[in-house]
């Protein structure tokens, strides 16, 4: 299968048509709207799913050292991207330190929603990944707002008097260990694990026959907030800033290919590894760094990486990601 296919394919699907749908009522200012509490809802069904989808994967296959590698992988990914985006950041753009700090974290961070669609998609194109990638994107969280203050360095602290940085950072971390996304993702994940096939068959009504229609009214909404959210702020997007949405996941994509290659994932694995790693976050980190830095703007930072790179990932990126992850791994049909 080419890339052109993969693509007709994912383009066509209905969750991505819905995706776009949602685009085009926020771009001709329609009312449309999906109330927050069913908006939250569908999310916490969408990561509960997926995470117990993957638990009751794993449990039906073998436990290698593969699992270990991968996780192992996710997480160097999630704390070096940063350091790439950062520089990129200063080099090709006139962001401060501070906002290129905040923008280098969501790139190395990951996107679920995103996750939740390739991994949807690896369904569809017949290119299913293994239920430990769940693991990986859970450990792919942290690690990049870590370097992230790392990265903001003196002027974060200067902001703070030199005073309490070390407890913001503690607080940090306990934030995003306690965020409720990544809490039932593990948790429904182990639950999975547990359960095995036999729980699996016990929910299949719930956890497969209606997941592709609620991911399309959870995407329809995601279009919507989007393309509201472009609106509203478009005009602190400078061209270098959107360049960096558009090519950092690229660069981010090829770095998961090599690294996953390097521990031996399969053609599936590899093209959520690629996903994950070209994603950017705009629900955990926007949070973390709301108390770390508090200095960034997040109009920049959560404009660039909801408004363009996760519409440029969900309808381009994606098969893209999973055709390259085909082709260096031989399993392409």
């Amino acid at each position: 299968m080419d890339i052109l296919t993969l693509a007709e394919a994912n383009l066509i699907s209905p969750p991505i048509l819905f995706f776009v749908l949602g685009l085009i009522a926020a771009f001709v200012r329609s009312d449309l709207s999906i109330p927050e509490a069913i908006a939250k809802a569908l999310s916490l069904y969408l990561v509960m799913a997926i995470g117990f989808k993957g638990g009751a994967e794993m449990a039906a296959g073998d436990l290698n050292w593969s699992v270990g590698g991968a996780i192992l992988a996710g997480i160097v990914l999630s704390a070096l991207l940063p350091v790439l985006g950062f520089g990129l950041l200063m080099l090709t753009t006139k962001v401060g330190r501070i906002d290129a700090a905040a923008i280098a974290a969501h790139y190395g961070s990951i996107s679920i929603v995103t996750f939740i669609a390739a991994s949807d998609a690896a369904r569809f194109l017949e290119t299913p990944g293994e239920g430990f990638m769940v693991a990986v994107a859970a450990a792919m969280e942290a690690p990049a707002i870590v370097t992230a203050l790392i990265l903001a360095g003196s002027a974060a602290r200067a902001s703070n008097g030199g005073e309490g940085h070390s407890e913001s950072r503690l607080t940090v971390l306990k934030e995003i260990a306690a965020n409720g996304s990544i809490v039932l993702l593990i948790g429904a994940f182990f639950i999975g694990w547990m359960t095995g096939p036999r729980g699996m068959m016990a929910v299949s009504p719930f956890f497969n026959d209606i997941f592709r229609g609620v991911l399309c009214l959870f995407l329809l909404d995601m279009g919507l907030v989007a393309g509201r959210g472009l609106l509203r702020n478009w005009r602190v997007l400078k061209p270098g800033v959107i360049g960096f949405g558009l090519y950092m996941p690229l660069i981010g994509a090829l770095a998961g290919m090599g690294t996953g290659l390097a521990v031996g994932l399969d053609g599936g694995s590899l093209g959520l590894l690629m996903t994950l790693a070209a994603s950017a976050s705009y629900i955990a980190v926007p949070a973390a760094l709301r108390l770390a830095l508090p200095e960034a703007r997040p109009a920049i930072s959560l404009t660039l990486a909801l408004g363009i790179t996760f519409p440029f990932n969900l309808v381009a990126g994606i098969p893209l990601y999973f055709w390259l992850a085909r082709l260096v791994t031989g399993t392409g049909g």
